[in-house]
């Protein structure tokens, strides 16, 4: 397995969560994008797309991920923004500078776990309930699975009914054990 680890996904899929219980478990360094992000250009993505539109913010991440690839520090979580994957040839670069593993969630749980979230950072889903969530996600996480499933590893979240909150220890624990296995 090649270093560093790239969480992708649809956002609420855990990635952050996941990540920051993964990389404490493995005793390795946890950076989240969007807060890289915040840190480099003063505005979070959500803002930064208010003000400048989405293209202009996907470039920008796409910097912020290129410039942390160039630092010397191999064993590192990241976690990616829900849409990096899909835009030019970032999902290429992924694959190129580490591993990529995709948290693969049934799209009513999405929305369900995005429904419990703060929408104000989620434009697309600001104002919203968990059904108008899932009318939303349900084509977009469609367009976007053929990015995603081209990830080293695709871990499939939890299929049981309901949700009982200990979904993104068993994902950091399942892809700690591959990790470790491999």
């Amino acid at each position: 397995m090649t270093y560093p680890i790239y969480l992708i996904g649809y956002m609420g899929a855990g990635k952050t969560t996941v990540g920051r219980l993964l990389a404490e478990r493995l005793g390795w360094h946890f950076v989240d994008l969007d807060d890289a992000f915040h840190e480099i250009h003063g505005l979070s993505p959500a803002d930064y797309i208010r003000t400048y539109g989405i293209e202009a913010f996907r470039r920008k991440e796409k910097y912020v991920l290129e410039d942390l690839a160039e630092l010397p520090i191999e064993k590192v979580v990241y976690a990616t923004g829900g849409g990096y994957p899909c835009w030019e040839d970032n999902m290429e670069c992924l694959k190129e500078l580490g591993t990529s593993f995709y948290l693969r969630w049934q799209p009513h749980h999405l929305a369900e776990r995005l429904a419990l979230t703060d929408l104000n950072e989620r434009p697309l889903l600001h104002g919203k309930d968990a059904t108008e969530i899932l009318e939303v996600i349900r084509p977009q996480l469609e367009a976007r699975s053929p990015f995603y499933e081209q990830a080293d590893y695709i871990i499939d979240a939890p299929v049981e009914d309901t949700l009982d909150g200990s979904e993104d220890e068993q994902l950091a624990e399942q892809l700690y054990e591959l990790i470790m296995t491999d």
